[in-house]
């Protein structure tokens, strides 16, 4: 099986229809995965739409299709009854969110909505690799990794280019160049598409951890 994970989206619904797309030309009728490594929602002008589009996606293609969990869907399910995540996670962008959903508060985003971003989870792993929003703390295995890091982390993990056993697939800290940042054990796939960047998609195989090629959209 081939499997195309997705970097930071972010709200750019435009980007995530164009590149959806790509990948169904570029698997040619293969079976095929979908990892999406977190933040759908935030700074772009339609979060709803994205978050519409990937739940479809799921209920077409079940376990086939994989949502992570990134730090702006967290900091928005910490936001509920506290003022202060509230405000940060506004600055950092939620107002866009809310205006998507055409929603005066938090308090007025479908409760579905919130129980999908809920449900997703921090990670996925496979035979070659693991999928992860942000980063794993070096020293540690994969399963001694916290959430919070999995979610949060960056440059503990970024400073270098550690070996955690398998390669490591994440987003997270956006790259200004618009290019995915590709090491020996890991590959950030966050091109910067809500900052007028790219959306990337990597293709794996069964073969080798690394990617075999990337499509983007701009």
């Amino acid at each position: 099986m081939l499997t195309y994970a997705v970097g930071d989206i972010h709200g750019c619904l435009d980007l995530l229809v164009a590149l959806l797309s790509r990948i169904e030309a570029d698997a040619a009728g293969r079976r095929h995965r979908l990892v999406f490594v977190g933040d759908y929602i935030d700074r772009g002008p339609d979060s709803a739409g994205v978050i519409r589009t990937l739940r479809s996606l799921q209920a077409q293609r079940g376990g086939e299709v994989v949502c992570l969990k990134g730090n702006h869907e967290d900091l928005y399910l910490r936001s509920f009854g506290r003022p202060e995540v509230l405000r940060n996670w506004l600055y950092n962008g939620g107002d866009a969110m809310l205006a998507s959903f055409g929603a005066g508060g938090i308090e007025e985003v479908p409760a579905d909505v919130t129980a999908w971003i809920a449900s997703c989870p921090v990670s996925f792993e496979d035979e070659w690799r693991y999928y992860v929003h942000a980063g794993l703390r070096p020293g540690r295995l994969l399963d001694e990794q916290s959430e919070y890091d999995r979610i949060w982390i960056r440059d503990e993990f970024l400073v270098g280019d550690h070996d955690f056993g398998k390669f490591v697939v994440h987003g997270h800290t956006p790259r200004p160049d618009g290019r995915p940042d590709l090491r020996r054990h890991r590959v950030n796939l966050d091109t910067a598409a809500v900052y007028g960047g790219r959306l990337t998609a990597a293709r794996f195989g069964d073969e080798q951890a690394a990617p075999e090629a990337f499509l983007q959209v701009d």
